[in-house]
């Protein structure tokens, strides 16, 4: 019998690749396949099992053509919005394995919950049904935002999976009980955006206009993680991943270096932190914006 490998921190990895050329390097299309390619190859000598994906430009494509033989990673699609028909989302969520060079997906996701809670969403929530009882796709769920009311819908369409933006600045999927509720329903959660839209990884003069207000608070934040020498990765990974109810984490890269950075981070010592005490207040979060305060991945 072979002996099971013990639990890793980065089993609770996902990993959303970034195309677009404000976060990839720009490069010719053979230099960029290679490093894609390294990157994956990187996260599979990881021991990292998932990869997210979406339905944006040559994305897919272009991960199709450069997974590891044989392939790990177990994938997670998106559809396209349901203002397009339902028609064309099922057709999409199928191109998308197409274009994946996949049999089979492990996660359907609906983009955004709006597109549920709209007169089609019951036929678009059919579709994904559909989709998982053919086999095509072996979990289907949404994604979400606490404002969504994700508990409700839960218990409207009984998802697998919920993707629920969640992190240290923004902690009010924790705090507001939405994570223990969707734990109690049986849901798995993905937690995304757990980056932050990288705003404590940037000055206050970088800040986007919209967050120069909080530029402070921000500053103290980072102040107090470098007085307790944690990284500001570090913190926003171990937030996260110490999340008893959350079953991944949806990191965002886009290299092999920054995908060996977030690795490192996973396995540091979880740090002993006020995690309250880091986050912006949920009244600036909500003035914010979700789009601002958390990210694509």
């Amino acid at each position: 019998m072979i002996p099971s490998r013990a639990p890793s921190p980065v089993d609770k990895l996902a990993l959303a690749v970034v195309h677009q050329p404000e976060r990839a390097i720009p490069a010719p299309a053979g230099a960029r396949e290679e490093s894609l390619r390294l990157l994956l190859q990187t996260a599979a000598d990881s021991g990292v099992t998932r990869i997210a994906t979406k339905p944006d430009g040559d994305g897919e494509r272009w991960l199709g053509q450069a997974w590891p033989f044989p392939s790990p990673f177990q994938v997670s699609v998106r559809t396209v919005p349901v203002s397009d028909g339902v028609d064309r989302v099922e057709a999409r969520a199928r191109r998308s394995l197409e274009r994946l060079g996949l049999p089979r997906g492990d996660l359907l996701l609906v983009s955004a919950a709006n597109d549920l809670a709209g007169a089609e969403g019951r036929a678009l929530w059919d579709r994904l049904l559909a989709l998982k009882d053919r086999g095509l796709y072996r979990r289907i769920g949404f994604c979400a935002t606490v404002e969504d009311g994700p508990a409700l819908l839960a218990r409207r369409f009984q998802p697998d999976v919920i993707q629920l933006r969640c992190n240290l600045l923004d902690q009010r999927a924790q705090h507001s009980g939405a994570l223990s509720e969707l734990a109690a329903l049986g849901v798995d959660v993905h937690a995304s955006s757990v980056f932050a839209d990288g705003l404590l990884f940037v000055s206050g003069d970088s800040l986007p206009p919209e967050m120069q207000r909080h530029a402070p608070a921000l500053s103290r934040i980072r102040r107090r993680l470098a007085e307790a020498r944690i990284d500001p990765m570090q913190a926003t990974l171990a937030y996260a991943m110490g999340l008893p109810e959350v079953t991944a984490v949806v990191a965002s890269v886009a290299s092999a270096a920054e995908l060996r950075a977030v690795v490192a981070a996973a396995h540091a010592p979880t740090p002993a932190l006020d995690w309250t005490a880091l986050q912006l207040e949920p009244a600036a979060i909500a003035a914010a914006g979700p789009r601002r305060i958390s990210s694509a991945a």
